[in-house]
């Protein structure tokens, strides 16, 4: 006899790592031990920023590409194609645009032989449940994203999946179309008529994440790990002012802030720091705007993050990567949740223009080490010059072509604000313009 808890365990996935080859010829480590276990009967979102690796894992589940090492399972057995009974919608519509909507969403039906009658009052049934009715003989053409993004849903809700993944299916779509399409599914979901068993979702929006979903497993980055999981015990339908939603929504901020503890902490280390740390470009003058803001009433050089976000309109990953820019050039300081400028930070808001840029120069060659290294290496060379691909070959030691291109041109952009040195986008050549 099955035991009905394994009968009910729709995926398992243990210890799952991936790699991906760099130009290098070293591997990149994307996903790294990741545990997952999906029940019949829960929406279980993956919580984390860009690039740690969600996706990676949802293609994994979707028999799309497979483990590195580690067991991934569905109903038990290994996957090694995808499995019958998995969905999925994703970011893009990726929608025929030579097809009607009517046939889009034959096409899952079509593909496992269900004759053309019974095809035909399925995908119907789809499209009206999506609320989509009337626009069968449409075109991809003819509809708005939202409209599209329902095309999506229904392709992939008509072979009556047992679970549906759902990759970042909001985040192309305005706010209101998102809002919208979110809490048309959480009703067919409450109201029993999803015929799913359960949902998999990849979001980087934190409010996203709460008002959806049963359970949130936060990830980490660089590689992808399974950080902490949040049971989600609201009730449905969930109201965004309540002060129960927002205590979650800001400890899930404060737990995304959260850096892992370095192994040998050296006095206000940020960890992760050295020629490798990758860097998300974020421009000067934003970063200026940001010390500003904060520095002024309401915040008086302290903000909670998700109210910071909510002013700025900015998403959680935004506002993270303006954050950690500042973090890391010592201006600001992250805090379970919480964004504090530091006496650099309150002294820079208060200077002009050039003090600016010369405090902004003092720090970022104290507190970045590959604009140091920069610097220091035209300072010694007699031209006073040196070629881009002299860094972007240290840096991709440590890191994938994608993430050094993102940190050069970080770096380029903050060492020309602080006027730190010069670079020639042509002739992909650093220099100096007033050597010394």
């Amino acid at each position: 006899m099955l035991d009905p808890v394994n009968q009910a365990k729709l995926i398992d996935i243990s210890g799952v790592c991936r790699s991906f080859p760099k130009g290098s010829g070293e591997d990149l480590l994307v996903l790294d031990n990741v545990d997952l276990t999906i029940q019949a009967g829960e929406i279980v979102g993956l919580l984390g920023r860009s690039g740690s690796g969600k996706s990676t894992l949802l293609r994994i589940i979707a028999g799309l590409i497979r483990p590195s090492s580690g067991s991934a399972k569905c109903r038990g057995e290994i996957i090694q194609g995808p499995p019958n009974g998995v969905a999925m919608v994703f970011q893009s519509f990726a929608l025929f645009p030579w097809l009607t909507v009517l046939q889009n969403v034959e096409l899952g039906l079509e593909a496992l032989g269900v004759d053309s009658a019974e095809r035909r009052k399925r995908a119907l049934a789809a499209i009206d449940l999506i609320g989509l009715d009337g626009f069968e003989s449409a075109f991809p053409k003819e509809l708005s994203g939202g409209m599209r993004q329902r095309v999506g849903f229904a392709r992939a809700l008509v072979v009556h999946p047992d679970l549906l993944l759902m990759d970042e299916p909001f985040s192309a779509l305005d706010v209101l179309t998102a809002e919208t399409l979110r809490t048309d599914l959480v009703d067919l979901w409450i109201e029993g008529r999803l015929p799913i068993k359960s949902v998999l979702m990849v979001t980087h929006n934190i409010e996203e994440a709460v008002l959806m979903c049963d359970r949130i497993l936060v990830f980490s980055s660089n590689p992808g790990r399974v950080a902490a999981e949040f049971k989600v015990d609201l009730a449905h339908p969930r109201n965004r002012h309540d002060a129960a939603f927002r205590q979650l929504v800001d400890t899930l901020y404060a737990r995304m802030t959260q850096r892992a503890e370095p192994k040998a902490p050296a006095p206000e280390a940020i960890p992760g720091l050295g020629i490798g740390m990758a860097l998300t470009h974020v421009s000067s003058n934003v970063l200026s705007g940001l010390i500003e803001t904060l520095a002024a009433p309401p915040y008086n050089g302290h903000a909670d993050l998700p109210v910071l976000a909510g002013q700025l309109q900015l998403e959680a990953d935004e506002i993270f990567h303006l954050g950690e820019a500042l973090q890391l050039l010592r201006f600001a300081q992250l805090s379970e949740g919480d964004l504090v400028l530091t006496d650099a930070g309150r002294r820079f808001a208060n200077l002009d223009t050039d003090a600016r840029k010369k405090l902004f120069a003092e720090h970022l060659i104290a507190h970045v080490p590959v604009a140091g290294l920069i610097r220091r290496v035209l300072d010694e060379r007699p031209s006073h010059t040196a070629p881009e691909a002299r860094f972007r070959n240290e840096l991709e030691d440590y890191m994938s072509e994608d993430y050094a291109d993102e940190t050069l041109k970080t770096i380029v952009s903050w060492g020309r604000y602080a006027e730190l040195f010069a670079y020639d986008d042509q002739a992909e050549m650093f220099s100096l313009e007033n050597p010394h």
